[in-house]
């Protein structure tokens, strides 16, 4: 497994440290990390804001969510309304969402929102988002979900199935 360097601390030395697992697992060939980028332009409306015109934090999850679905659109080539059914599955299930909420985002910012699959796994992926101000980095994400399908004996219920190799490779 390859560890990303620890040479600094704090939140450079974080993002430092992100970058050197990413270039040394893709240079190494891992095929569980991808390169696929997925960039959004998006003006915050005042509907996403509390009275003092911030961003209320839970809206940055449906941010990651909508960019999520995106991301899969853009990199597979498949439109949204359709991944479900070309794919034979109920969903991309998320099983766990994480936010670090470093700089204020305002009404009328014009953000962009930054996310990439940062590992397949069998049956789950982690998603890493990014909002940008101007090229600065104001909160970031996690989400990790599943490739879920109906259960073969009963409907009514979900399990996770093996992500197919065609999607993995959409986003190299």
């Amino acid at each position: 497994m390859v560890r990303p360097a620890r040479e600094e601390t704090g939140r450079q030395g974080l993002e430092t440290a992100r970058l050197t697992f990413y270039n040394r697992a893709t240079e190494a060939g891992d095929p569980r990390v991808t390169s696929f980028i997925y960039r959004r332009p998006f003006t915050v409306p005042w509907g996403d804001c509390d009275p003092a015109g911030i961003v209320f934090n839970p809206k940055f999850f449906t941010y990651f969510d909508t960019n999520t679905w995106q991301l899969f659109e853009a990199a597979t080539g498949v439109k949204v309304h359709d991944i479900n059914e070309r794919f034979g599955i109920i969903g991309i299930a998320l099983v766990d969402a994480g936010a670090n909420f470093m700089k204020p985002v305002k009404y009328g910012d014009e953000i962009e929102i930054v996310s990439r699959v940062a590992e397949f796994r069998r049956s789950s992926f982690v998603v890493e988002h990014k909002i940008l101000l101007g090229g600065d980095l104001r909160n970031e994400g996690t989400e990790t979900r599943v490739w879920a399908v109906k259960h073969p004996d009963d409907p009514e219920k979900i399990k996770t199935a093996a992500i197919p190799e065609e999607v993995i490779k959409a986003f190299k």
